[in-house]
């Protein structure tokens, strides 16, 4: 049974002069546990629809159902810019959100320590943002978001601002919190190669209007490994090859 489902979303952006048309018609479902990326070029409605799902813009029509859950309260949101308070400890960052739903101060640092030990950042509670390297700052800003205990994570290109090396290295430890901690994601990126090594499934979208062009099942050969294992497994050369050349179709059918 699906935990989220996308119900025929439109959405249009009005100005004084036109009516943009943003996406036309999405639906889809996801599953409990599943990881779903929606990949893209630049200007096709990727953010657009991560932020309906996540409940900060309303559609123009159709809505988000997620079973058994409010959707203010069962999603996290982790975004491109790590966005940690720079004036606040980093134990004082990952306990805002249980703060604000009034956790016990005690029970609320022993989860903070609990998570960012579980990043792989142990004893820099005390620390600023400023005394951290980018990829510190994201494994904290994951440690944040999985503090209130989300149902579902969406990640809006979170890896984007990264290096290679530390966006493989978090990459890997993305996927592995969303399984211990029984998650599941929607990741929005550009990039085929993260989306075949860290997803179930792909959602290709068109543009002008954002609508889905297409749906990959990513093969469970690879889907099964960590993302760093996918992407030297001898299959993944040529998904890739099959999902490059949808893209490249659909750019060239919005150029011609």
């Amino acid at each position: 049974m699906a935990i989220l489902t996308v119900n025929h979303v439109y959405h249009t952006y009005f100005s004084q002069e036109v009516a943009t048309e943003a996406l036309h018609d999405i639906h889809f479902s996801v599953e409990p546990g599943e990881f779903v990326s929606i990949l893209g070029a630049s200007g096709c409605g990727k953010s657009t629809l991560l932020s309906i799902i996540a409940g900060l813009l309303e559609p123009t029509a159709g809505d988000v159902i997620i079973k058994n859950h409010d959707q203010s309260t069962s999603i996290g949101y982790m975004l491109q810019q790590d966005y940690l308070f720079p004036w606040k400890t980093i134990e004082e960052n990952v306990t805002l959100g249980l703060k604000l739903l009034k956790y016990h101060d005690l029970h609320a640092k022993d989860i903070a320590k609990e998570l960012l030990q579980a990043v792989g950042l142990p004893n820099i509670e005390k620390k600023f943002p400023r005394q951290l390297s980018g990829g510190m700052r994201q494994r904290a800003a994951l440690a944040r978001t999985l503090a209130v205990d989300p149902k579902i994570l969406l990640l809006d290109e979170p890896f984007s601002a990264l290096d290679y090396k530390a966006k493989l290295k978090l990459e890997d430890l993305v996927c592995a919190m969303l399984k211990s901690y029984e998650k599941t994601a929607i990741l929005v990126t550009h990039d085929i190669g993260e989306a075949i090594a860290m997803s179930d499934r792909i959602i290709l979208m068109s543009a002008k209007p954002g609508a889905i062009h297409k749906i990959f099942d990513v093969p469970r050969e690879l889907a099964a490994l960590t993302p760093f294992e996918a992407r030297t497994h001898p299959s993944y050369g040529a998904f890739f090859q099959s999902v490059w050349k949808e893209l490249e179709s659909l750019e060239h059918s919005t150029s011609s």
